[in-house]
Order: C-alpha cells, then sequence, then structure tokens
C-alpha cells in the first residue's frame, strides 16, 4: 500500500516544474521515511541526564585569547547564519519577520549587521553573513538587503526547499491537483538547512574561504550573538555541533531537552514523548534545559553528512487545513541532527543568550527600560535584581504591532515589575511606571485611559476609579 502511494506520488512530483531535482529527491526521500513508520521510538528506561561533559556548564569555559591577533584567526573561521524564512503574521505583518522594529527604530535585521559589523571592525576579521529565506521571505528579503549594500560585510542569501503540500485524503502533491500559487507549497522546517546550505552552493564557498562553523540561530532571538568563549571552546575541543541550552522555566516547558541515549546525546521533542511521561517532560526538575535554536555547527562535517545522506531526522508531520483542503506537510528541525555528530554537546547557556521575540509583550520587554541598545546589542539593564523578566500578558487588542504602538505613548518603565495583564480596551499615556503584580482589566465597551506619569504599584485596576 505505501509503495503504490509513494510511486503515485513521485510521478505527480516528477511533473513539477517549479522545484529543482534536489528538492524533489529530498521531498520524496522525507515522504519514503514518513511512510516506511520506521520512525525509532524512544524508550523512556533508557533515557539519562546528560553529564557535565555533555552538557558543558558555561562558567566552565576557558577565557577566549585577549589578544586582538588570536580572536581575529578564531573569527577568521566563522559565518553567521540567521534563520528567515518566518513571516511576521502573528504579529499582524505582512512580509518577513526579521522586518519588525525592535528599538530605536531599528530592525532585527539591522541589530544583526550592526553587530557583525563592529565585530568585523574591532578585530579586523570578515565574518560573513548568511540569510536563509523561505520562499515566502526570499523577494522582500533581497529588496530589504539592498540598504546594506555599503555596508563593508559581506551578506548572502540563499533560499531553504519548496515542498509541495500533499492532499491528505488522495496523498498526491496539491500544486500537480491545481492549486499553483504559494499555498500549494511549504518550506519543509528548518532541518532542511544542512541540504540547502549545500544546494546552494554556499557551503562550498565557505570552506574555499576556510570557514569552519557555522553559527545558526532565529533572526528573532536578540540573545543569538557571536560569542568568542564558545567558539574557542568548540575550535580547541572539535565538536562537530553544539546546542546552546538553558535552564528552563514554567514559560518553557514544552522546549525539546537534551538527553543521553545509547551513548549519544540527542533532542528530545515533546512530541515524541510517550503520554504517560509528558507530565514528567514539562517538570523542571528532571528535564532543567531546553534547546534555544542557537546551534554552532562544523561545515566540514555537515558536507559529510549531508553527501551521505545521513542526515536523518525525525520527521514532524504538520497537518493543516487550507481553503477548505486538508493537506499534510512534513518538516523537520535542525536541533534533531545532533546525534549525527560526532563529539556532539550542549552548553548550558545564561538565560540572556535567549531573548526571542514571538510576541508584542516580548516586545514591550526590549523596548522598555529593561534594556538598552549599544552597538546593536540588546544589554539588560543591571538595575533589575530578579535574574528572570517580567511576566507580560496582553489582551487581543494588543496582537498586532501597529495596535501595540498605538495603545502605548510611551513603553512604560518596568525594572521593578513582575508581571503584567492587560485586558479589554486599554490605552498607556507616557512616563507610566508599573511596580510589582499589576492587572489592569476594562470591562466591556469602555475605554480606559492610564494617565501619564501614573506610578500603579500592585494594583488591580478595573476601571478609573480604581486609579
Amino acid at each position: 500500500m505505501a509503495d503504490e502511494k509513494l510511486a503515485k506520488l513521485k510521478e505527480a512530483v516528477g511533473g513539477l516544474a517549479q522545484i529543482s531535482e534536489n528538492e524533489k529527491s529530498g521531498f520524496l526521500s522525507l515522504v519514503a521515511r514518513y511512510l516506511s513508520g520506521d520512525e525509532e521510538l524512544i524508550e523512556w528506561a533508557k533515557i539519562h541526564t546528560p553529564t557535565d561533559e555533555v552538557v558543558v556548564p558555561y562558567d566552565t569555559l576557558e577565557s577566549p585569547p585577549e589578544d586582538i591577533e588570536a580572536t581575529k584567526k578564531l573569527l577568521d573561521k566563522l559565518a553567521v547564519l540567521k534563520l528567515n524564512g518566518g513571516l511576521g503574521t502573528t504579529m499582524g505583518c505582512t512580509g518577513p519577520k526579521s522586518v519588525i522594529e525592535v528599538r530605536n527604530g531599528f530592525t532585527f535585521l539591522d541589530l544583526i549587521v550592526i553587530q557583525i559589523e563592529s565585530l568585523n571592525k574591532k578585530y579586523g576579521s570578515n565574518v560573513p553573513l548568511l540569510l536563509m529565506n523561505s520562499f515566502n521571505t526570499h523577494e522582500d528579503t533581497l529588496k530589504i538587503v539592498e540598504k546594506y549594500a555599503s555596508s563593508s560585510i559581506e551578506i548572502h542569501t540563499f533560499n531553504q526547499s519548496q515542498y509541495p503540500r500533499v492532499v491528505a485524503d488522495e496523498f498526491l502533491p496539491w500544486p500537480s491537483k491545481g492549486k499553483t500559487d504559494k499555498d500549494g507549497w511549504y518550506p519543509p522546517g528548518h532541518g532542511d538547512i544542512f541540504p540547502s546550505l549545500m544546494n546552494s552552493g554556499n557551503l562550498d564557498l565557505l570552506l574555499s574561504q576556510g570557514k569552519e562553523y557555522v553559527f545558526i540561530a532565529n533572526s528573532d532571538n536578540l540573545g543569538a550573538i557571536v560569542d568568542m568563549k564558545i567558539l574557542n571552546h568548540l575550535i580547541h575541543k572539535q565538536n562537530e555541533y553544539c546546542m546552546e541550552v538553558t535552564p528552563k522555566t514554567l514559560a518553557d516547558v514544552k522546549g525539546g531537552t537534551l538527553i543521553s541515549y545509547e551513548g549519544r546525546v540527542q533532542l528530545l521533542e515533546i512530541a515524541q514523548v510517550p503520554d504517560a511521561h509528558v507530565n514528567e517532560f514539562k517538570s523542571i526538575e528532571k528535564f532543567k534545559i531546553f534547546n534555544t535554536n542557537n546551534l554552532w555547527v562544523n561545515l566540514k562535517a555537515i558536507k559529510r553528512l549531508v553527501e551521505a545522506e545521513a542526515l536523518k531526522m525525525e520527521i514532524i508531520p504538520n497537518p493543516k487545513e487550507v481553503d477548505g483542503v486538508k493537506v499534510l506537510q512534513l518538516e523537520t528541525a535542525a536541533g534533531a541532527a545532533i546525534r549525527f555528530f560526532d563529539h556532539a554537546i550542549g552548553i548550558n547557556v545564561p538565560r540572556s543568550r535567549f531573548l526571542p521575540v514571538k510576541a508584542t509583550s516580548d516586545l514591550q520587554l526590549v523596548q522598555s527600560d529593561l534594556y538598552t541598545l549599544v552597538d546593536g546589542f540588546v544589554t539588560r539593564n543591571s538595575a533589575r535584581t530578579n535574574p528572570s523578566n517580567p511576566s507580560i500578558e496582553l489582551g487581543p487588542e494588543f496582537k498586532k504591532v501597529g495596535c501595540f504602538l498605538g495603545r502605548f505613548k510611551s513603553i512604560p518603565s518596568i525594572v521593578e515589575l513582575e508581571s503584567l495583564k492587560v485586558s479589554g480596551d486599554v490605552w498607556f499615556g507616557s512616563g507610566i511606571v508599573l511596580k510589582g503584580k499589576v492587572t489592569i482589566t476594562a470591562k466591556p465597551g469602555v475605554k480606559l485611559e492610564i494617565p501619564d506619569g501614573a506610578v500603579l504599584e500592585n494594583k488591580d485596576i478595573n476601571g478609573p476609579e480604581d486609579l
């Protein structure tokens, strides 16, 4: 049955002129693995907590050389790659998420470029920047990158694969059934970075320039900056792969974690956990760390494994309904590749290296006085004594970036805030200070305005009378 399905699908894919032969064979091998059903199931009893040799505490890393020339030598072995395939749709934006303004009029992409420029300038190095786009973000990104044409930094953009969505009930590619616009296709997750880096010619280009490592991170993680301590460690210890992990808080219970399994380090995602053990997986006691998706990978090792077709990461089936049609897309994640590399490790990094902006509540944090911006680096305010950030919940009125910005005359001071919960039609004046636990609820149909200069400490506000 599976063979028949695959043969029909193969024939249909053969006729798709929009994608390359590499993309066709990548897609078909993913589907073949999915249909064969021989995904290895995790045996819970074999899971062990990794030792400090496998997940290295950041504090134990040696300091990198202070000498500028020695630092330049390390940096000349590095390339930085940002995953830039995501759209800002959840935040109400059209186009790539990386062009949302984060702070002082700078976008994610501006900050990334400024950071690498200042690094190259300081050490006389030539760290190139690669942007992996999806077909959704490719054209917009090309236009945006033009503004850095006069920049001293070498920028390469390339596309990750474009795979056809599969119509679930017939198991045929949607584009061959007539869905030829963008909705007929999907980008197959960031696990696709390894073949795409190679197919685009960028892998060989980097190797020819003497690069040894690529630092991969999500473009929306403001904490993912080049770290000399980590780079120095990997080059000296010859680790082919390193995943940055950080201690879990209750906000991260669903994040993937590193485990030792049959003598190798591997990523355990919530989707792989048997139902009976989900609560155990979510506990902060047993699984104390989670994957930040900041990855450092050896380029020669990527080439070796892609050529051998050895990167068989766990398949993530993602069923969707688009225009009333049930479709299936199969994806993989880059973190799951850790088990195929030699001497792979995790490094347990400070939380400051994980500062993603997934929603407007995250934007409020990074635009507030909790952070300052210096040379493109977002630095946390030392006046905040609590190591964790305030928890912020904003209602749907604040979901889109435009609406969010419109509702704040200026972003309130939150250095002493523990938690903020806002619901309803709430508007903030300028110079507001929030401290402790603050809840603001506008009653249905009522516009609630917080006046300029208000100081709210441990307050529960349900109307103007509570101000």
